[in-house]
């Protein structure tokens, strides 16, 4: 009978250790996200940043975890966008920044995928204009690194604080319009 318990409470074990990702966006509607002074619809099972500047706030904070996703941008000529975590603070109404202060993964022309201090030429260089770019972010403890297109982009120390707010950036006078679907978190 013992032994069957510890078989049990192995197996129970390795099933909670196994966790699997969830979704963050079902690709029907913006359920899960708040859209903060901008403008986004669902569009062919994808999230379309339409219009203005602002953000799509994830409906929870998180801690550590690994993010995957894939964009596009729209624009063939200017893009501007950007992934934050761990934002510990939202712009109030009235703000005159409408974005987190931190931190930003850039999906900006030129400085896609990366962040403060790390290679901007080696991230862009991971690019693929006009198509579906994937990232895989995983963040734990102070460390953060961005798996691009399946090739290693960086890996940073010093994201600060422990936990934070996840969103997706709009910035569509200065950069165009982007999409964003299969959306899934993980947390560690």
């Amino acid at each position: 009978m013992h032994r069957l318990m510890g078989l049990f409470a192995a197996g129970l074990a390795c099933a909670v250790s196994a966790q699997q990702p969830v979704s963050l966006f079902d690709g029907k509607t913006l359920d899960g996200w708040k859209v903060v002074t901008c403008e986004a619809e669902v569009v062919d099972g994808a999230i379309f940043i339409k219009g203005g500047n602002g953000f799509l706030l994830a409906d929870k904070q998180y801690a550590d975890f690994v993010l995957e996703c894939e964009w596009k941008a729209l624009n063939t000529e200017m893009w501007d966008s950007g992934i934050y975590f761990r934002s510990a603070e939202l712009p109030g109404p009235g703000a005159n920044f409408p974005w987190p202060k931190e931190h930003q993964v850039n999906l900006r022309k030129g400085e896609e995928g990366a962040v403060p201090g790390v290679d901007k030429a080696k991230c862009s260089a991971l690019f693929k204009k006009g198509e579906w770019n994937h990232f895989k972010l995983t963040v734990k403890g102070d460390t953060a690194e961005l798996e691009f297109n399946g090739e290693q982009a960086w890996s940073k120390n010093g994201f600060t604080p422990a936990k934070g707010y996840l969103c997706l950036q709009a910035e569509v006078p200065q950069g165009g319009q982007f999409l964003f679907k299969n959306i899934t978190i993980l947390e560690l």
